[in-house]
Formats: C-alpha cells, structure tokens, sequence
C-alpha cells in the first residue's frame, strides 16, 4: 500500500505525466446510449400523436376552467397562470432535445439506408450492363450460325455432288410437284 501512494505522489510530481482529472466523490455516469435513443424515439413517436395533443389539450382546459371558475380557496394558479407556463415551458425545454436526438437517429439510419440503395443500385446497373454485353455477344454470334434452309441447301448440294447416278434418274423421272401442275 506504502508503495502504491509513493508511485502515485512520484507520478504527480513528474512533468512528462498527465494528472489524473478524475475525482473520486462522484461515480462516473455510464449512460445506455442505445437504451435512451430508443426512449427519446419513443417520446418523440408519442408527442406527434392525437392522443397527446388530445390530453394535452384536456389539461390545459382543466387547469384553466378549474382556475378561473373554481372556488378561490381551491385555485393554485390564478389569472397569469403563470405555473402552467412554467409547466409548458419545462415540457418544451425536455422535449425539444429528445426530437432533435430522435431526428439525429432516424438521420443516421437514412444515410445508412441511402448507401445501401446506392449500392444495390450499383449492382443492378452493373449486372445490367453485362447482360448487355452477354445479349450483345449472342447477336453477334447469331449472325454467324447456320439457319436450317441454308444448311439443307448445303447438304442437298453435297448429296448431288457425291451421288451422280442418282442426280441423273432423277432427272429422268417427273416430281411429283410437277404431275400435279400437269393435271
């Protein structure tokens, strides 16, 4: 323990040391950033809401019937109203900043959300472009395949060229596409 505090009063008195800032009467806050982010969300959801106007509005018409109209011993804020400004103005300085985190939330997941549709349509574009190309190779490549008429054609060229026996009776003999026309 006599070691420990004679670090400790070496390290304080050398310059090339930082200080220790932190003090030791008062625990150091661990806030759940994500807990109240969703919280903030939450009351931000709620205060865009028909029912929190609507009870909101109730309130106000209570508050302000009951102080008016409501026996003067019973009133607790009477004509200025001054505190239920107070009341209004603490609601307003609490919710403004949970708005503003909600809205710096939502931000954030639209700028995540914008990358990832920038990226998938990247995607696209780019597997768009190669079927381009793919479709654009196979029309080429169309041009240069045999179609059935020309490849009957070549092969009835090559039966005649082999087989001249067989070229000349059939010369001899009429088709019959030609009996037809005859009769």
């Amino acid at each position: 323990m006599a070691e420990q505090s004679r670090r400790d009063a070496d390290r304080q008195s050398r310059l090339d040391q930082p200080r220790d800032r932190r003090r030791g009467w008062h625990p150091k806050a661990d806030f759940d950033t994500e807990r109240f982010g969703r919280f903030a969300e939450s009351f931000a959801r709620f205060m865009g809401t028909a029912t929190f106007l609507a009870g909101m509005t109730v309130f106000i018409i209570v508050w302000l019937v009951w102080n008016v109209l409501g026996p003067e011993e019973a009133q607790w804020d009477p004509y200025p109203f001054i505190f239920l400004t107070l009341i209004l103005s603490l609601q307003a300085s609490y919710a403004a900043p949970l708005i503003l985190l909600a809205q710096n939330r939502q931000e954030s997941r639209d700028r995540v959300q914008q990358q990832q549709d920038r990226d998938a349509t990247a995607q696209s574009h780019a597997d768009m472009e190669f079927l381009a190309r793919e479709v654009a190779a196979l029309r080429l490549g169309l041009g240069e395949v045999a179609t059935r008429d020309f490849l009957r054609s070549e092969l009835r060229g090559l039966v005649d060229a082999l087989d001249p026996a067989d070229d000349g009776e059939r010369r001899d003999k009429p088709s019959k596409a030609k009996k037809d026309k005859r009769d």
